[in-house]
Formats: structure tokens, sequence, C-alpha cells
């Protein structure tokens, strides 16, 4: 049975990696959720740029932003990029280029120490932050000179796949290091339960070990190499097939085709799964507890004594109905 739904899994865009998290699917009661690159498209646009100093032009925040990220993988770091190539800025060559945990990049470029960094490395962001975009700051010698807004698409299997979890009474968490105006926002449009934002990759371990503390059963589904932790401390970690080789190698589930609704597939089919289970188990049971003691002669005093032709046609039945009701195994999405 579990064989066969494994392999049924796979048809249906899953990857598993840990048959007992698999097993494991119909017990969760919280699914905690990244945002980029989950939940949103992962494929972020400037909106808008500008500059905080009379010392530099818009183009001049974005050419030295573009100089850190021109090398980096991260989402932001190619929407900067591409951006920058659009207006045909120059691609500066940036020095001891360092990355700060959870906050940004660090560099020198033109004899100054340039930073491209998330609000939460400030004390007193300057720019006020719009909902709907992931703003960075451009510092120079640790003062912010510059702002670069820009801007995520939910995808359109998010919502139905929320709602499919509250359906089956499970809560769902965003857990994300984006600000709390972007995270609220989605949060909201989505209907999720709870969010936590700008939260540090080792911040999001933490998170999933509180609920794990207050009794629930927690699954988590991310797509970085700052999910990495979190996804091993889940009770069920579920990557998302578009992220990191590193989240990929940390989960015990991969959705192949990077749908959110995958995830609520996983949990009903592991109840679906379970319920089969139970099935077969009752009905096997049943026919042991009344076959065998006919066959055995219980009744033979009454004329009832089922003979091992008739015994042996049962048993045949049996395994008939059992791997008929396996076979009705499907995977609702």
């Amino acid at each position: 049975m579990v064989a066969k739904s494994t392999a049924l899994a796979a048809r249906n865009g899953l990857l598993i990696r840990n048959r007992t998290a698999f097993e494991n699917a119909r017990k969760i009661t919280t699914l905690v959720f990244d945002k980029t690159g989950t939940l949103t498209v992962g494929q972020f646009a400037v909106a808008r740029y500008g500059s905080l100093t009379n010392e530099f032009t818009e183009n001049d925040i974005l050419r030295m932003a573009y100089a850190l990220e021109q090398s980096s993988e991260h989402p932001i770091a190619t929407g900067i990029v591409s951006k920058a190539k659009e207006l045909g800025l120059p691609a500066g060559q940036a020095g001891k280029i360092t990355a700060i945990t959870g906050k940004g990049i660090t560099a020198e470029l033109d004899g100054a120490t340039i930073a491209v960094v998330s609000p939460n490395a400030l004390s007193n962001p300057p720019e006020k932050i719009r909902a709907g975009e992931t703003l960075v700051y451009v510092l120079r010698n640790d003062s912010p000179v510059g702002f670069i807004a820009l801007s995520d698409q939910i995808r359109p299997e998010s919502a139905e796949a929320i709602r499919t979890l509250h359906t089956q009474g499970i809560k769902t968490v965003l857990l994300t290091g984006d600000n709390k105006v972007v995270a609220e926002d989605v949060a909201r449009t989505l209907g999720m339960d709870q969010f936590f934002a700008e939260v540090l990759p080792h911040e999001k371990l933490e998170k999933i070990a509180q609920l794990q503390k207050a009794g629930e059963f927690v699954a988590m589904t991310g797509d970085g190499v700052n999910d990495a932790p979190a996804l091993a401390k889940a009770d069920v970690g579920i990557a998302v097939g578009s992220g990191s080789d590193v989240a990929a190698e940390t989960a015990d589930i991969i959705l192949v085709n990077s749908n959110p609704q995958d995830v609520a597939s996983l949990v009903l089919f592991g109840k679906a799964t379970y319920k089969k289970m139970i099935q077969n188990l009752a009905w096997a049971t049943g026919y042991n507890i009344i076959a065998m003691p006919l066959a055995a002669g219980v009744l033979a005093g009454a004329g009832i004594l089922l003979s091992p032709a008739a015994g042996a046609v049962l048993m045949s039945i049996s395994t008939i109905v059992v791997a008929i009701n396996a076979g009705m195994l499907k995977i609702k999405s």
C-alpha cells in the first residue's frame, strides 16, 4: 500500500525522499510557508528606485547595486541586474564581496564600502515601504544613499492551497525574512492564520521549534538556502523543486512542479492513504475472525462447516477486494 502510494505521489508532482515523513503527512496540524519562491513566483522586478542624497542620481544607485549583485543568484539580485541591463548601465567591478546573513551584501567599489541591505539592517529606515513591495537600501560607507523597491507576484495556486488546508483544519503560517508590510499583505491576501516577518535564518528554526513545543505537528515549505535549517527541524520538510539544492537535500518531500497546491494534495493524499490502510485492515481482520473459526469446525455441530476449497475461494476474494480498494486511491487536487 505504501509503495503504491509513493508511486502515485511521484506521478502527481511529489518526490518522496523520506517515506516516514510522507506517512506522517496526515498528522500535520500547522503548515509553515516561506514567501519568496514558495507562495510567490520568486521573480522580482524593480518597481521604483531613488536617491536619498544630491550626491548621486537614481541611476547611480542602481549602478552600485548592480555591481554588487551581478554574481548573485538571489531573486532580488536577479531583479536588480535585469533592470540595470535593461537601462544599459555599466557593470562596475566590486571587490571583497561579503554576504551578510539574512540582511544583504557588502563590497568595495570606487574607493568606498557599498552595501545592499534589507530595512531590518537599519535602525531608522528613511523610505516608507509600500504594500506588495520588497525594499532594499544602498549604503555608502554605512550611510543610506538610495533605495530600490521590487515587486513579486503571488502564485495563482497559493490561495486555493491555503483554502484546501483550512478545510482540513490545518493552520497556515507565513515565515519570511521580508518586511512586515509585505508579509502582512501576503498573509491577508491569502487568508493565512499568522505571519512572522523580518525573520533571520536561525530564527526560522526557532519559530518551528516554538510551534512544536506548543504541541503542533509542523510541516515547513521553503525553497532557499536560508530555509534549510527550518526544513530539517520541521516534522515534515517540504522543498520547492525550483529552489536551491541545499533545501532539496534537506527536505523529506520535494514539490517537483513548484506548485503550492501540491502541498495540500500531500495532506489529502496522506489522509486518504491512511484511511485505505484502515479499511483494508478491517476487511482482512473481519474475514479472518469469521472464516477461520468456520474452517476449524466451531459450528460443525450445527451443520455449518467451511470446506478448504470454499476457504481458498474466500481468501482469493478477500485479496481481490483489498487490491481493488487500494487501487481506488487517488490524489485529490
